[in-house]
């Protein structure tokens, strides 16, 4: 490669991330006006249909935030916006801090297996442990007075 490449061919790399830059940060105003406007109010009715109870029911809450998700896209598609970006992630931070905040991170309350899936997965290997301390112990006492 030609050394006056070089230089041209930063310019030209430069010009290309700055045109993604200016594209990406260009809709900001009118993007985040829109989605306040139709997915959040869509949104916030359709939650506030649902008991606050089964906000952190996910098959409950699932159609709605799908909803959501797809309406933020279709209006970043419809203004040439690129999705996700920087306010679609501070509007779903938003969102859930306001109706997700009091829910357990795998969306559901972790416990204990039932008893009796939970009994076997202790007893058996107890068990084990038990069978071969007393084989050893037994093996060992038929071999002292072979050596």
């Amino acid at each position: 490669m030609a050394l006056g490449a070089v230089p041209l061919l930063k310019r030209c790399l430069w010009l290309g991330l700055a045109h993604h830059f200016i594209v990406a940060s260009a809709c900001h105003e009118s993007y985040g006006e829109l989605i306040e406007d139709f997915c959040l109010s869509k949104f916030k009715f359709d939650m506030e249909t649902l008991r606050k109870t089964l906000w952190c029911d996910w098959d409950k809450t699932l159609d709605c935030y799908r909803e959501l998700t797809n309406c933020t896209i279709l209006i970043a598609e419809k203004l040439d916006c690129y999705w996700p970006n920087q306010l679609v992630d501070q509007f779903f931070i938003t969102i859930h801090r306001h109706y997700f905040k009091t829910c357990p991170v795998s969306g559901r309350a972790l416990g204990d297996p039932p008893n009796i899936i939970l009994c076997p997965f202790i007893a058996v290997p107890i068990f084990i442990t038990l069978l071969i301390m007393a084989l050893v112990v037994w093996q060992s006492k038929y071999s002292e007075g072979i050596i």
